[in-house]
């Protein structure tokens, strides 16, 4: 079997190392791009330098944007008085599809993992406290991940927060909608009983 070309094997290497992306996606891709036009491959290599040059995480609340403040910490219609907490930039933008949450967020850039070396001051912790100290938000929404750092990141924020007079909340964790037991997981039936609430 004919081996492929060096720059190829580099070219699928590189794209092997997107998320998402496993070898034979990473092999299908190369192959397509070198055998397109070398008009529109120099025009994608253009967007993509362009779009890394252009976007930065906003100064206040983290989120991806390409201005100072992002759009959302900008929008006066928007609920200052709440911040939902999120993990990584791109978990707003997972929060802002459905259009039903109104208020501001606090992007952290990780979460607390001792085995990995991440402490709370490797966090964007500080910058929450001093947005608390500066503008009126009544209530902190966790929206970070249902699992050991996650749950041991939600734990410290409440700890911190809460004694500054904060109200500290968390998204529910359960069921999915549109779906059976026949298909939880036995930690996700466990949020979901713990998470109960009474019909209104």
């Amino acid at each position: 079997m004919a081996s492929l070309p060096e720059p190829v094997t580099q070219l699928i290497a590189a794209l092997s190392r997107l998320p998402g992306i496993g070898p034979r996606s990473a092999e299908r891709i190369a192959l397509h791009l070198v055998q397109t036009d070398a008009a529109a491959v120099k025009e994608l290599s253009r967007i993509l330098i362009a779009a890394r040059e252009r976007i930065a995480t906003c100064s206040i609340c983290g989120a991806l944007t390409e201005r100072q403040p992002c759009f959302i910490c900008e929008d006066p219609r928007r609920d200052g008085s709440v911040i939902c907490v999120v993990e990584r930039p791109v978990d707003v933008l997972i929060i802002e599809k459905p259009a039903t949450y109104r208020g501001k967020y606090h992007v952290l850039g990780g979460r607390i993992s001792p085995l990995n070396g991440i402490g709370p001051e490797d966090l964007r912790i500080s910058s929450l406290e001093d947005r608390l100290a500066k503008e009126a938000i009544q209530e902190i929404i966790l929206a970070l991940p249902s699992d050991v750092e996650g749950d041991a990141t939600s734990f410290y924020l409440a700890k911190v927060l809460k004694p500054k007079g904060t109200k500290v909340t968390r998204l529910a964790h359960g069921l999915p909608v549109g779906s059976g037991l026949e298909f939880a997981d036995e930690l996700t039936l466990s949020k979901a009983i713990e998470g109960r609430r009474p019909l209104e």
